[in-house]
C-alpha cells in the first residue's frame, strides 16, 4: 500500500503535472465535501454505521487518506484527456480506440501521454488474482443478464442523492431525459460486456471500455475545471475523484460483504473470492487503487464505511432532484412498439421501489415526494409479481449453473441473453460536449436554488 506521504505528494504535484487542467487547484484545502469528523454529517445513516463511522474516523491516517483520494484524480487518464485543445475529443478517442484494439505501437505518432496511459492498463498488479477473473465473470453473467436490466434505472439514479458528488452529471447535460437514456446504456453497455467471456483481457471489449470511460471520466475533470463558473473547488473538490468511482463498481461486492458480516462469516467461498476479485479488477483497470478495492468482508464494508462517511450530506434539488426526475422518466426501450411501452411502464415502477427500498428506505423528510418518486399504490403490486418472475428466473439459473450436465448449456444461453441486450443498449460513446459546461440555464437553476 502507497505510503500516506508519497498518496498526498501525488495529489500536490497534480497542479504542477498538469497545469492546464488543475493549475487553480489549491489541493491544500479540505473541501466542503469532505466529513472529515463524526460532527459532521454525512451520508450514513443509522446508529450501527455511525459506531463504525466514529470507530474508523478516530484513525488520524484513515481521515487523512480519504481526504487525500477526494482530490485526487486518475493521473494517466487526465494527462491524455488535456491533450483536447491540441487533439481534439474526436481525435483522442480515436487513437485510443486503435491502441485498444491493436496495440498503442500500431497509433501513428502515439503521444506520450496515449503510451503512459495504455501501459498502465497493462501493468496489471501482483495484487490481483487473474487466475480467478474468468471465473469470477462467469459468476456476474447471471445477475447481469436476468437482473441488472430491471435495476440499473434505479441504481443510476442513487448516485444523484448528494448535491457534492451529483454536479458532475448535471453539468454534463444529465438533466435532460435524452442524455439520461444514453448515460443509462452507457453504464450498462459497461457492467454487461465486461462480464462476456474474455472481455477484459488486454485485447477484450472490457478491457477497451474501461479506458473510454476513463477517457470520459478524465474529459469531465478538464472541461470543468476549464470551462465551469458553476464549479467551486473550495465546495466541492475535484470533480469525479476516483473515490467516488468505488460505490458503482464495488456495490455488489459490498452488498455481498455486509451480508457475510451480518452472518458472522469472515471469509469469502472460493466462488464468492472470485466474484470480488472480478469487480477487483475491473475496478482497478478503471484506475482504482489497492487502497479502494481491500479482499476481506470486513475491510470492504470498512472502506465503504470511510467513503459514504466522509461524505458530507447535502441535497440540492435543482441538481440532485432534476437529475433523479429526469432519469426516472427518460424512455428507456429502442422503439415505441406495445410490447415495449409496456415494458417501460412495468420496468420504471420496479426501479421506482427498487430504488425507494434500496436507498431511501426509513426516510422520513419527505425526499422520494420531492424528487418525485413517492410511491404509487400499484407500484408494489408490480415490484411482486416482476420480483417473483426476475428473481425466480435467477434462481432458476443459478441452480443449473450448480449441474454439471447443464452448466455449459446455461452458461451460452446467458451470453446469448447479454448479446442482445447489449444491441438494445446500442453503441456506447462515453463522450462529453465541453459547451454543456457553459451551458447558462445550469448555473441558473443552481442561483435560483440558492435565492
Amino acid at each position: 500500500m502507497e505510503s500516506l506521504d508519497a498518496l498526498q505528494a501525488r495529489v500536490a504535484a497534480q497542479r504542477d503535472t498538469l497545469p492546464s487542467m488543475y493549475g487553480k487547484v489549491d489541493f491544500s484545502i479540505t473541501p466542503e465535501r469532505f466529513a472529515g469528523t463524526p460532527e459532521v454529517p454525512s451520508t450514513l445513516r443509522g446508529a450501527r454505521a455511525e459506531a463504525s463511522r466514529r470507530r474508523l474516523l478516530s484513525d488520524p491516517e484513515t481521515v487523512a487518506r480519504a481526504r487525500a483520494y477526494t482530490m485526487l484524480g486518475d493521473t494517466v487518464a487526465d494527462a491524455y484527456a488535456a491533450l483536447m485543445p491540441q487533439y481534439g475529443f474526436k481525435r483522442l478517442i480515436a487513437m485510443l480506440t486503435q491502441a485498444c484494439d491493436q496495440g498503442v505501437e500500431a497509433v501513428a505518432e502515439a503521444p506520450p501521454e496515449l503510451v503512459a496511459f495504455i501501459r498502465a492498463m497493462e501493468a496489471t498488479p501482483d495484487w490481483i488474482d487473474m487466475s480467478l477473473i474468468e471465473a469470477g465473470a462467469r459468476a456476474s453473467r447471471n445477475p447481469s443478464a436476468n437482473l441488472a436490466p430491471y435495476i440499473v434505472r434505479g441504481a443510476f439514479v442513487a448516485t444523484f442523492l448528494n448535491k457534492y458528488s451529483a454536479l458532475p452529471m448535471a453539468l454534463t447535460g444529465t438533466l435532460s431525459q435524452q442524455t439520461a437514456v444514453r448515460r443509462i446504456k452507457e453504464t450498462a453497455a459497461f457492467f454487461t460486456t465486461t462480464s462476456l467471456p474474455g472481455a477484459l483481457t488486454r485485447f477484450g471489449t472490457g478491457f477497451k471500455a474501461a479506458a473510454m470511460v476513463r477517457l470520459m471520466h478524465s474529459m469531465v475533470r478538464f472541461n470543468i475545471l476549464r470551462g465551469s463558473s458553476t464549479w467551486d473547488v473550495g465546495v466541492y473538490g475535484i470533480p469525479v475523484p476516483q473515490v467516488d468511482q468505488m460505490p458503482a463498481g464495488t456495490i455488489a461486492v459490498f452488498l455481498l460483504a455486509f451480508k457475510l458480516i451480518r452472518q458472522g462469516r469472515t471469509e469469502f467461498t472460493p466462488s464468492e473470492r472470485a466474484f470480488v476479485e472480478f469487480n477487483r479488477y475491473r475496478c482497478w483497470l478503471l484506475g482504482l487503487p489497492e487502497e479502494l478495492l481491500p479482499v476481506t468482508p470486513q475491510a470492504i464494508h470498512d472502506a465503504m464505511t470511510v467513503y459514504s462517511g466522509t461524505l458530507r450530506d447535502g441535497y440540492d434539488d435543482a441538481t440532485c432532484g432534476a437529475l433523479v426526475r429526469a432519469t426516472m422518466a427518460a424512455y428507456f426501450p429502442s422503439d415505441t412498439s406495445l410490447r415495449s411501452r409496456i415494458y417501460d411502464w412495468l420496468e420504471r415502477s420496479f426501479a421506482r421501489v427498487f430504488f425507494n427500498r434500496s436507498f431511501l428506505a426509513g426516510d422520513t423528510t419527505g425526499k422520494a415526494k420531492l424528487m418525485g418518486v413517492a410511491l404509487r399504490p400499484y407500484d408494489h403490486v408490480v415490484f411482486v409479481v416482476m420480483g417473483l418472475l426476475i428473481y425466480g428466473r435467477e434462481r432458476l439459473y443459478k441452480a443449473a449453473l450448480r449441474l454439471p450436465a447443464l452448466r455449459q448449456a446455461a452458461d451460452r444461453r446467458l451470453i446469448a441473453k447479454l448479446d442482445r441486450l447489449l444491441v438494445d443498449y446500442g453503441h456506447a460513446e462515453y463522450t462529453t460536449d465541453p459547451a454543456k459546461y457553459r451551458d447558462s440555464s445550469i448555473r441558473d437553476r443552481h442561483a435560483a436554488a440558492a435565492e
